[in-house]
């Protein structure tokens, strides 16, 4: 009987990370995303590094100290401590997106700083969420005193004013009326673990296609699919990719899967024509 003794590939693993939204490893799946570009990563040695900081915590905390004792001590920990912040310098670094660099240079954006605090609120026991606030992810932490928003950069919290006029500037409601106080609302929602990973991959795919990167963007597209298997707009956005880097037969692959399972689209006979011509193309 012959084994296979094939090691698995870093998609290959992700894979089983996100497999199930059941016990879903956020911090661990957030962390495989860099072993694209640093294949000798060690996940253990990450999760560890997060382990130790909680314990810095637990052990700055009495047992019966209340929410918004332990939410003051963590963010005592992180960005007085141990000076986390945004990268604004370098803010399409991708390494910003990478747990493990996040880790080493304490630059950040919101995003991956956020998983990392998430990690640690639930682990001295805050209840604690990622919020997909557009152009800026945010985290919110129920107290006994009430809900607070935070921003995962400074730690500050958020007024609603000041939530509002960030609202405002991004999906352009301007009337001040229930309609954008609803809007908030909406937006305000608990991200799901596998939405955290889809907003740190898409961030990724941007700053990729931006440089014209064509196979660190596949490896980001290949996780996208991975993770969410029926998003046909990824399909064909891959497709695009694959096309451009002359992979014309996957290329087509994609782009009739698009076709074929996104319904009616604005841009369906642009995609259309694109199939056409990469058919004639690949004969």
């Amino acid at each position: 009987m012959k084994l296979n003794l094939k090691l698995p590939t870093p998609l290959d693993y992700f894979s089983t990370l996100v497999a199930s939204d059941h016990d879903f490893p956020l911090l661990e799946a957030s962390a495989s995303l860099a072993q694209d570009d640093y294949p000798e990563l060690s996940l253990q040695k990450v999760l560890g590094e997060v382990d130790f900081l909680l314990a810095r915590l637990l052990r700055r905390l009495p047992a019966s100290a209340q929410s918004m004792q332990r939410l003051k001590v963590l963010n005592q920990l992180l960005y007085q401590d141990m000076g986390f912040a945004g990268n604004f310098n370098h803010y399409a670094d991708p390494d910003n997106s990478y747990v493990h660099r996040v880790l080493e240079t304490r630059q950040c954006i919101p995003v991956s700083m956020a998983v990392i605090w998430l990690e640690l609120a639930r682990g001295i026991g805050l209840e604690a969420y990622g919020v997909s606030f557009p152009g800026h992810f945010m985290l919110k932490v129920h107290l006994n005193e009430g809900q607070v928003v935070i921003d995962p950069l400074t730690g500050h919290s958020l007024s609603q004013e000041a939530l509002l006029e960030q609202l405002e500037s991004m999906v352009g409601l301007s009337d001040g009326s229930d309609s954008l106080a609803l809007t908030l609302s909406h937006h305000l929602h608990a991200a799901s673990p596998r939405a955290i990973i889809a907003r740190m991959l898409r961030n990724l795919k941007e700053i990729h296609s931006a440089e014209e990167d064509w196979p660190r963007l596949l490896a980001v597209q290949d996780r996208l699919l991975v993770l969410l298997p029926q998003a046909w707009s990824e399909y064909r956005d891959r497709g695009m990719t694959l096309a451009v880097a002359g992979l014309l037969e996957p290329a087509v692959r994609d782009l009739e899967t698009y076709l074929a399972h996104a319904g009616p689209t604005a841009d369906h006979l642009v995609v259309a024509a694109r199939v056409a011509d990469l058919r004639r193309t690949a004969h």
